[in-house]
């Protein structure tokens, strides 16, 4: 269980705040403009169906999810958005692989840069950390939804790669091909994934103290705050007690 699952769990904990919820849903929105440019009905595009999903899970509104919908597949927000990653390393040598969304690549570059520094990090060469890490589909179940012998059958049977308990949730991977097979096996046993989404998993982790991954959970935090900032994938691991110690 790596830093992504770290940080998911830590901001379920705290709850979100009503800027921070602002800020996700003008992401979210930007997401599913660009998916919408590959057509407007998420039956026929994927990469749209998973945005408007995760959008719904993060209680986006549907006239703005609508909104969004129309402008990426009718080409009239006006805007030129290219992803670009940035790579580098926070204290005790975790790995960072953050994903942006932008507009304007020379205004976001030396503002990620400086989120970095700021918190005791630095930015990397390209590829430098990318090579750690794999595409990979994630569906989260409650615990309490179904017991491990339910969760094992499903992933077996959908041909999916892994799966472990973090926390109060079931962590299921798969191959990105294999995430909509494992979503509807879910379903059809009558299980609700909490979410369902394609990320990026590291082949290794990094264990860090409490000191150090209050550090790497600040600097987490100041990127995904970030407006160009989509996603923010880490290989640290946190022994339970200082999990434990750092949602409180």
């Amino acid at each position: 269980m790596a830093g992504h699952s770290h940080w998911s769990r830590i901001k379920r904990k705290k709850g979100a705040t009503d800027a921070r919820r602002g800020r996700l849903w003008g992401k979210l929105s930007r997401i599913i403009i660009v998916a919408a440019r590959g057509g407007g009905d998420p039956k026929d595009n994927l990469a749209l169906r998973y945005a408007i999903e995760k959008a719904k899970q993060a209680n986006m509104p549907k006239d703005t999810i609508e909104n969004a919908v129309k402008k990426g597949s009718g080409g009239g927000d006006g805007v030129d958005y290219e992803t670009i990653l940035y790579e580098g390393y926070g204290v005790g040598g975790v790995a960072l692989l953050c994903e942006a969304l932008t507009d304007n690549r020379n205004r976001t570059a030396p503002e990620v840069i400086k989120i970095f520094e700021r918190h005791g990090g630095n930015i990397g060469a390209p590829g430098c950390v990318q090579w750690m890490f794999s595409n990979k589909g994630q569906v989260t179940v409650p615990v309490d939804a179904a017991d491990e012998d339910k969760i094992a059958e499903i992933a077996l049977d959908s041909e999916a790669e892994d799966y472990q308990r973090a926390g109060d949730l079931w962590e299921i991977t798969c191959a990105p091909a294999v995430l909509e097979a494992l979503r509807s096996g879910l379903n059809d046993a009558g299980l609700e994934p909490q979410s369902a989404e394609l990320t990026m998993i590291p082949s290794s982790t990094v264990t860090v103290d409490a000191g150090n991954g209050r550090k790497v959970l600040e600097l987490v935090e100041a990127l995904e705050d970030h407006d160009d900032v989509q996603n923010v994938y880490s290989n640290f691991e946190l022994p339970e007690d200082v999990m434990a110690a750092l949602e409180d």
